[in-house]
């Protein structure tokens, strides 16, 4: 996938069918719109555009950070993700003059795949009204899709954000469409998992929305491939009184690489149980080998395909 950071850097696209949206945490009201997108552009021969922008126009706390969001375009086959850097300048185009210099005069749209609440321009009053006024005269098609609701409800990233929090994987896998994830980079850390015998990769997640406190069974994605291993999101209260700092540590099964500095995406299986404190060191270690085996025999009958 191409990926385009900004308006100037766009270049007309061949038969450019094009998706926009914020598309935070992609999840299934946005799989919609995008598979019905890649799917479109293959039929045309064309070239599948998704518009996106960062950061959030609404300034909401980000669901997936952006290294995240295209990571998922890519694997839905996405051609060009265009990224458009949201700034007080950038707000003050008009909804009008975005249609016809960036949509139809830089990028060439010949369709416009939007959400039904999609707003764009300045004051946010472009919508699927203007867009289809503005087709008849740019000659170009338009197409808006409605929401998906589950048991009634609407599928948003607002109600994803806090059933992740609550640690509730298996709601938020209901409207991500997807397991619940971390993408982060691997930092140091203090090294007290190498020294009880349990290394772990500390994890810097990248503006993501992270999961309760706690222990979870979890998939590990490096370098292409899959491993399985344990989690911990918490404050690590028996070592430290008061420590305001979440840290997130994963410990992978079965692996000695050095990885300081590489990236790695962390699916949630299963919550295994809540983080708390323990009388001592010995006694934490003692109980993260009963979680070790807990997550392997999870882990051993997870035969859902990794998403």
């Amino acid at each position: 996938m191409k990926i385009v950071h900004g308006i100037n850097e766009v270049e007309k696209c061949k038969r450019a069918i094009v998706a926009m949206g914020v598309f935070d945490g992609l999840h299934r009201g946005h799989l919609n719109i995008l598979k019905a997108l890649v799917k479109k552009a293959k039929q045309a021969k064309g070239t599948s555009v998704v518009l996106t922008f960062w950061p959030h126009p609404q300034k909401e706390e980000s669901l997936y950070s952006l290294q995240h969001r295209l990571r998922l375009l890519e694997g839905l086959g996405v051609d060009i993700c265009i990224i458009i850097n949201f700034n007080k300048r950038f707000s003050r185009i008009s909804a009008e003059d975005f249609i016809k210099d960036v949509l139809v005069n830089k990028i060439g749209a010949q369709h416009i795949y939007i959400g039904k609440n999609f707003r764009f321009g300045r004051h946010a009053l472009g919508n699927y009204n203007l867009l289809r006024k503005a087709a008849k005269i740019y000659k170009f098609k338009i197409k808006k899709f409605s929401i998906i609701r589950i048991n009634n409800k609407p599928i948003s990233s607002t109600a994803i954000r806090k059933l992740i929090r609550k640690g509730n994987l298996e709601s938020s896998e209901k409207l991500l469409g997807r397991r619940v994830s971390v993408l982060g980079s691997v930092i140091k850390g203090s090294s007290l998992g190498r020294r009880i015998g349990f290394p772990t990769a500390n994890i810097n997640p990248h503006h993501e929305v992270i999961p309760a406190p706690g222990i979870y069974a979890v998939k590990i994605i490096f370098s292409g491939k899959i491993y399985d291993g344990a989690c911990y999101i918490g404050r690590r209260p028996t070592i430290y009184a008061s420590n305001k700092r979440l840290v997130i540590e994963a410990h992978i099964f079965d692996f000695h690489k050095d990885i300081y500095g590489e990236f790695l995406e962390i699916q949630f299986i299963k919550f295994i149980r809540p983080d708390k404190k323990f009388a001592s060191i010995e006694d934490l270690a003692h109980q993260i080998k009963k979680d070790i085996i807990s997550c392997r025999k999870i882990l051993q009958h997870s035969f859902k395909k990794p998403q």
